[in-house]
């Protein structure tokens, strides 16, 4: 099967699975205890990988813009840059990485799991749908609580920014703290969150979409789920693209 084939399967298969879960988003019964456990699987415990990826990301931009910036006498501009590379780009784009990784691979390996195992057939043996107990609860959970990660990465690379500014490049907090906000318009903080919501319905419908259409096989579940990382990885960089392009031409310019 060629690579051309393949993507174009999976873009149909995304979009069918996509229909289908519009179609019996609105329909009961309504399942919020499942949506509430993905929320809590999803969002409460992916919290200390991203406080460890927020932080390094917080240290490595201040050395970074600091120390270049110094070199020119600009070193009060170091907040600013910091300010617009973490809302815009950086805060939402390795937060939605990190969690392809720890969310989708594991998400992928659960469905994969129970379709080997027959557990899905046995679901719609007895008369229930899968898109409503496996796939809506996994989606809602990841659009959910994604958005809310990314935020918290923002806050904590602030933090640890701000702090080797102060210990590193004698920039007092006071003078980082304006600087970071001071310039921050409310577009530039929202076009990075809306980009998360976008990342986050990606990750899932893709590990949603490998995990449902998994062979038989327990060869398979290791397959779809690293097809399911590299799948949400890649379409991540493109809409990350797509949506910085048209948030340039509508507003950001």
């Amino acid at each position: 099967m060629t690579l051309i084939h393949q993507t174009l399967q999976f873009i149909f298969g995304v979009s069918i699975l996509t229909k289908n879960i519009w179609v019996e988003l609105w329909s009961k019964p309504f399942h919020l205890r499942l949506t509430l456990n993905q929320i809590y699987e999803i969002g409460y415990k992916s919290w200390p990988i991203i406080f460890v990826t927020a932080a390094s990301t917080g240290l490595v931009l201040s050395l970074q813009f600091g120390f270049t910036l110094e070199k020119y006498g600009l070193k009060m501009y170091t907040p600013r840059l910091i300010s617009i590379a973490l809302f815009r780009e950086i805060a939402p784009v390795f937060t939605a990485f990190v969690l392809a990784g720890r969310v989708g691979a594991g998400m992928t390996a659960e469905i994969s799991s129970m379709k080997v195992t027959q557990q899905i057939d046995a679901i719609r043996a007895l008369g229930s749908s899968p898109i409503k107990l496996i796939v809506i609860p996994r989606v809602l959970g990841s659009v959910l609580s994604i958005p809310f990660l990314t935020l918290f990465s923002c806050a904590i690379s602030y933090v640890f920014s701000a702090l080797t500014s102060v210990y590193q490049l004698d920039i007092s907090i006071g003078m980082f703290t304006s600087r970071f906000f001071n310039k921050v318009l409310l577009l530039d903080f929202l076009s990075g969150f809306t980009k998360t919501f976008v990342f986050a319905y990606l990750i899932a419908i893709s590990a949603c979409y490998f995990g449902m259409s998994a062979s038989q096989k327990k060869e398979g579940v290791g397959e779809v789920t690293t097809l399911a990382v590299v799948s949400s990885s890649i379409m991540i960089v493109i809409s990350d693209f797509v949506l910085t392009w048209i948030f340039f031409l509508l507003w950001l310019k």
